[in-house]
């Protein structure tokens, strides 16, 4: 059964095409849901409508990473980790630093 918060998110969506944190939300449940090839769409455009959202950063790579998009979700990571660390959101910086060390080279 599809995650309950994807339809709703997707009507705010069709009202309000820049709400970051609509799209966040919605990469989020289509993570809870297996579906990253979903979520990261959504979470790209996220980072899109607002660039300086460190943690979609995080979840986008994370989305990444599940599917095996190495590369992106390097260069997702490194980008996160320039953007959290201007915001001073600590956590997200950790977080980011330590699935980019868990990528193989």
């Amino acid at each position: 059964m599809p995650n309950p918060r994807i339809e709703p998110l997707k009507k705010v969506l069709a009202i309000d095409p820049i709400d970051d944190v609509a799209w966040f939300g919605l990469g989020k449940a289509y993570m809870e849901d297996g579906n990253f090839e979903e979520a990261a769409k959504a979470l790209r455009q996220c980072v899109t409508v607002k660039p300086t959202y460190s943690a979609a950063y995080y979840a986008l790579a994370q989305s990444l990473h599940k599917l095996g998009r190495i590369e992106e979700c390097r260069e997702v990571s490194v980008t996160g980790i320039n953007i959290s660390t201007k915001n001073g959101d600590a956590m997200v910086t950790k977080n980011l630093e330590m699935l980019k060390r868990s990528l193989p080279a």
